[in-house]
């Protein structure tokens, strides 16, 4: 079974307050098209304008880091497959080294739950929102972890204009999803995850379809 733990993309939607909202349009309309083509054919070729964050994204090295790898340069591997594991934080703000204690990190997708997808599109979900704290990512890169996903608006605290959980994470190559959806259906579960975005040269984040497949 496959569970899809992304948000839609909407024109006009805001993911980050700040930044603009996607716009989603025709470049070629079916009526327009049907002038190009024999009768009784017709397609639409759409148009999309937006910002690199946008809905549920993976951000990589260079989204921190000039040097770092970039999306083209990230290996499938990496991005697919993953062993899961899900962090249940729902109800917590600040999420300490001790939610990852104790547990089989190595190698795997470290997936946060933490209930905060459920405002997702209202004033509520850009504020006060959970997020990860720069002990406990120091803790996953000693425990070698290969992505960590989570369904909040920042995997760093944005009451502040630093981002150390990105710094330390991107820093040690090890990828992050923001903005995931549905991760309640993961509870109790084995799972496989995957995110994967498409193959840009200088470019650091981009939406994906982020999915698990329970096994």
């Amino acid at each position: 079974m496959l569970i899809d733990l992304s948000h839609s993309i909407e024109s006009g939607m805001i993911t980050y307050k700040g930044l603009p909202a996607p716009i989603v349009c025709d470049y070629l309309s079916r009526e327009e098209s049907r002038k190009r083509y024999a009768p009784g054919t017709e397609f639409q070729i759409g148009k999309i304008e937006m910002v690199a964050n946008t809905g549920t994204y993976l951000d990589c090295p260079f989204h921190r880091y000039e040097n770092g790898k970039d999306l083209s340069q990230i290996e499938l591997e990496k991005l697919t497959e993953l062993d899961g594991i899900l962090i249940d934080v729902e109800g917590v703000q600040e999420v300490g080294i001790k939610f990852f204690e104790k547990k089989n990190l190595t190698n795997k997708a470290v997936i946060v739950f933490t209930g905060w997808s459920r405002h997702w599109r209202t004033d509520t979900y850009f504020e006060n929102h959970p997020f990860i704290t720069p002990e406990a990512a120091a803790f996953l890169v000693q425990q070698q972890v290969k992505l960590v996903g989570i369904d909040s608006h920042n995997i760093d605290d944005t009451r502040t204009n630093t981002r150390p959980v990105h710094s330390t994470l991107l820093k040690n190559e090890i990828l992050i999803v923001e903005h995931m959806a549905h991760l309640h259906l993961l509870k109790v579960k084995k799972f496989k995850f995957s995110a994967v975005p498409p193959k840009f040269v200088g470019v650091g984040t981009f939406p994906v379809r982020a999915y698990a497949k329970v096994l």
